[in-house]
């Protein structure tokens, strides 16, 4: 394929991300997505047969940007190991703290998505949770942690559920208190070598 049929799938996946995020997906048609991303009809269907491989796109485009975000917050979180999980919530809060944010892409979609469990986006999204947590799994052994894959998966329903609940009552002290409890979690599973 082209360059120019790159840029113009991209631009694609770029207009119905921001609009599947925004509005949700079954609120959103194949026209809006067309019109957004500023082309026609045919031309969203040459490069996407169907919405639910549209969909799936938009969730699989947003899987590795979004665990660089995580581990470039990782690595500029001075400090332990601990500090380190407990900087990942303290960024989260800061990048939820605006009247855009809408909760997470993935939870998201996957909640929408959830009476079509096999759907291509459900898929993918639960892909992107596990790589996430395998990442976080990985840089919690390397940090000398006892029990890394236990702690991860705790560190991730932490995440998870701080971003849902923050969702719901959009106060920051949820995300806060859930930052605490990784703080400890990690420092006690450190302690227990």
């Amino acid at each position: 394929m082209s360059g120019k049929g790159d840029t113009t799938r991209e631009q694609i996946v770029i207009a119905a991300t921001r609009l599947f995020y925004g509005e949700g997906i079954r609120a959103v048609s194949m026209d809006a997505v067309a019109e957004k991303a500023g082309v026609t009809k045919k031309t969203l269907y040459y490069h996407f047969t169907s919405k639910d491989e549209l969909v799936a796109e938009t969730i699989a485009a947003r899987d590795q940007p979004t665990r660089e975000l995580y581990m470039r917050w990782f690595a500029e979180t001075e400090g332990t190991v601990a500090d380190k999980v407990r900087g990942l919530f303290t960024r989260l809060g800061r990048s939820m703290d605006t009247p855009r944010w809408r909760g997470c892409g993935f939870l998201r979609t996957i909640a929408e998505l959830a009476n079509t469990p096999a759907h291509p986006a459900v898929k993918a999204g639960a892909a992107h949770k596990k790589r996430f947590e395998a990442w976080l799994e990985t840089e919690l052994r390397e940090h000398g942690v006892a029990g890394a894959a236990a702690v991860a998966r705790q560190l991730v329903i932490l995440l998870d559920g701080a971003t849902t609940v923050m969702l719901i009552h959009r106060d920051l002290d949820y995300v806060d208190t859930a930052g605490r409890l990784a703080l400890g979690l990690v420092e006690q599973a450190g302690s227990a070598r």
